[in-house]
């Protein structure tokens, strides 16, 4: 990976609301067909990171360069067009559109009929969108239904689906597996893998380590807005993460408690005739 450009860049990226510093001094690279696990706990900047590298913030320094050329967005859909496609755990579906309306959403498909009106080409987009649905493997037998009929694996699908057919070069996923059942887990992970495949790299935010650990290639960990940490999933643990997560006080307050366990010791008394009285 030394030797390939970087689809994206981010150097010492900073954000701060108020007095309150949400990401400090943060760089990263992710490579084509590479899928990073972006780990932490509930506050360590993660969803802020993500947000400015996908338009909805702005950051307050530092610099996001993509395919080596700097950029500046100002909203997501200029990061779209740039092909930077974020799915978050609400997905951003119209629930009572179809499947291939949910894929055009904004970026209709338009025809002229009796060379004066436009009007929707719904054949051609469901034309479309069976071919990528295809293409991923994805499974939905009638894709006129609404969205609202679907499955929440189904539904993920779609949304991935849309991000694909519009040349995204990059993926970022923001839990994507929540709220979903196994088998829908399952889906999911194996569509990030079709992705990596098929050169696309992936941002994975999730709090499911056993996800991450499943399909990333590396992980790296923020804690307090800060990068703490950064290791290939190929050469670390879920203990050396958690580690990572919460900090090497907290490690050595676990340990402590853990070396203590060890040293209890339950006797066990036998009863006997003499002590039955």
């Amino acid at each position: 990976m030394v030797d390939v450009q970087p689809i994206l860049q981010v150097k010492d990226l900073y954000k701060r609301f108020g007095g309150l510093v949400a990401v400090d001094h943060v760089s990263l690279d992710i490579h084509p067909g590479e899928v990073i696990g972006l780990l932490g706990d509930n506050g360590a900047g993660k969803s802020t990171l993500i947000k400015m590298i996908s338009g909805a913030y702005k950051p307050d320094g530092g610099q996001i360069l993509l395919n080596g050329v700097a950029v500046s967005f100002s909203t997501p859909l200029e990061a779209r067009r740039r092909g930077i496609e974020t799915i978050y755990q609400d997905l951003a579906l119209c629930e009572n559109l179809d499947a291939s309306a949910n894929i055009f959403l904004g970026r209709e498909r338009m025809r002229h009929q009796l060379g004066i009106f436009r009007v929707l080409d719904r054949s051609y987009m469901l034309r479309e969108s069976r071919q990528v649905l295809d293409q991923l493997d994805i499974r939905i037998p009638e894709l006129r239904n609404p969205i609202r009929q679907l499955s929440g694996g189904q539904r993920q699908a779609v949304s991935i689906a849309r991000a694909v057919y519009w040349d995204a070069s990059l993926m970022v996923m923001d839990e994507p597996t929540a709220a979903l059942g196994v088998p829908e887990q399952l889906k999911v992970l194996e569509l990030i893998r079709t992705l990596r495949n098929q050169g696309v790299p992936v941002i994975l935010i999730s709090h499911n380590m056993q996800d991450v650990f499943a399909v990333a290639d590396r992980v790296i960990v923020m804690r307090r807005g800060s990068k703490a940490g950064e290791r290939k999933v190929s050469e670390t643990n879920e203990n050396e993460v958690v580690g990572l997560m919460v900090g090497a006080e907290y490690t050595q307050v676990i340990k402590q408690l853990h070396d203590v366990s060890e040293e209890v010791h339950i006797t066990r008394h036998d009863e006997s005739e003499k002590d039955i009285r």
